[in-house]
């Protein structure tokens, strides 16, 4: 992959409404320099994909940003500060974030994963991850503020969908869900952002979750300001609702079926908007 490759894109600026759709764990452009300093090889990261999420995505009716750089490189879902000090030389543990994800290798540079181990061939400097950061994650975040206001202050509200996929489920008594909602428990989006999608979900019959077992990562924390009308919820849907049997390639019925209902999303959560958008409107 040439350096000079884009780090993300945005898709669809132009589009009106309310919605604004992230995807930020699909990337999978490895670039030469990122494959010298990995331990194992490209195709056993994969784990650490939400794979091939971001083609659901693709023609939703509204602005969507797209990570093109692997997670593995760097984790846009984390806090800059959740950094393992056992990887990167340099840093000062008392300014650092030790969260459960990272004590466990998943922090902002991944440092393990299970079935595979260690990442990296050996540890990182400070100067790395600050150029990792300048790279994706400030601009990623700067880029997805600037289109949340924008789209605050044309529409009154602003609703930030955070796509992302997870593995099945296991069935825990009440039916397995298909698809997780992620408001930060209550803390990210008001309570109609979460039912709004409940409704989508309820009429494609697809099982749903809230915050049960993902609330919502860095992003929708970082975004989600309800009190100033930007709300951002964590969108998970089951791998196995649109790849195939080895959850590896997609399957075109599921996908189909898949990019239908993101659509559906998004038109229910405009809708939504719209009504609540006329008081303020009229005041």
């Amino acid at each position: 992959m040439d350096c000079a490759s884009p780090p993300f894109d945005l898709i669809g600026r132009a589009r009106g409404g309310p919605v604004v759709v992230s995807v930020p764990h699909a990337g999978r452009d490895y670039r030469a320099a990122h494959r010298a300093m990995l331990r194992p090889p490209v195709e056993r990261l994969v784990a650490l994909e939400d794979r091939l999420v971001d083609e659901l995505a693709a023609g939703v009716d509204a602005p969507t940003l797209i990570a093109r750089l692997p997670r593995a490189w760097i984790d846009i879902n984390r806090h800059e500060a959740e950094i393992d000090p056992g990887l990167v030389d340099g840093v000062v543990a008392s300014q650092l974030m030790l969260t459960p994800k990272v004590r466990s290798g998943l922090g902002l540079i991944p440092r393990r994963l299970a079935g595979i181990g260690e990442i990296w061939r050996g540890r990182l400097s400070l100067a790395d991850v600050q150029a990792r950061l300048s790279d994706l994650h400030r601009p990623y975040h700067g880029l997805l503020a600037e289109l949340l206001r924008e789209t605050a202050a044309l529409h009154g509200i602003a609703v930030l969908l955070d796509l992302h996929s997870m593995p099945p489920l296991q069935n825990q008594g009440s039916g397995t869900a298909r698809v997780v909602i992620g408001n930060r428990f209550g803390h990210s989006a008001a309570a109609w952002v979460a039912s709004t999608i409940a409704g989508t979900c309820a009429r494609f019959r697809l099982e749903w979750r809230e915050n049960s077992p993902y609330a919502g990562g860095y992003i929708v924390e970082r975004h989600g300001k309800p009190a100033s009308g930007m709300h951002a919820v964590q969108l998970e849907l089951d791998r196995s609702l649109y790849l195939d049997q080895s959850l590896d390639g997609c399957d075109p019925e599921g996908r189909t079926l898949c990019r239908r209902f993101l659509a559906a999303v998004v038109a229910d959560l405009r809708a939504a908007a719209a009504e609540r958008a006329l008081p303020l409107a009229a005041e």
